[in-house]
């Protein structure tokens, strides 16, 4: 099955929200896009450029990293590189003030409920095979 296509900031956070569900991947990507915003505002400050440069690899490495080996999934900057940011700087601070643990309880609490959803609509489908089978045989 394809993914949803995603149209929408909206969207995109929930799926964003779905990927991030281990702590530790949020604190790498925390303690990553804090390393990468210090290296470019000292770069901006200092005039040194090779702060510049560093800054994305402070907030890519430990992230992409949390990825592969914590959470086990392909990075959303992949296939989406500037919602990804944005959402990078909202869990940000969702995580500093305390909000992205229900942010993450909300989404799963979602996911739960579409799954029962879908297993009620293939339990009612096959409900209404054996019974078409049934009136076949009878």
């Amino acid at each position: 099955m394809a993914d949803p296509k995603i149209e929408t900031f909206e969207q995109f956070w929930d799926f964003y929200v779905g990927e991030h569900k281990k702590k530790a991947t949020r604190i790498f990507h925390f303690v990553g896009t804090t390393a990468a915003v210090s290296c470019f505002a000292a770069g901006l400050l200092t005039k040194r450029r090779w702060l510049l440069l560093v800054a994305p690899i402070c907030g890519y490495g430990p992230a992409w990293i949390s990825h592969f080996f914590i959470e086990k999934n392909k990075p959303a900057s992949f296939k989406y590189p500037l919602w990804s940011l944005q959402a990078d700087f909202v869990m940000w601070w969702k995580t500093l003030s305390g909000q992205m643990q229900a942010e993450v309880d909300r989404v799963i609490r979602q996911e739960v409920e579409k799954a029962r959803a879908e297993a009620e609509v293939s339990d009612g489908v096959d409900r209404e095979r054996a019974s078409i089978q049934n009136e076949a045989v009878n």
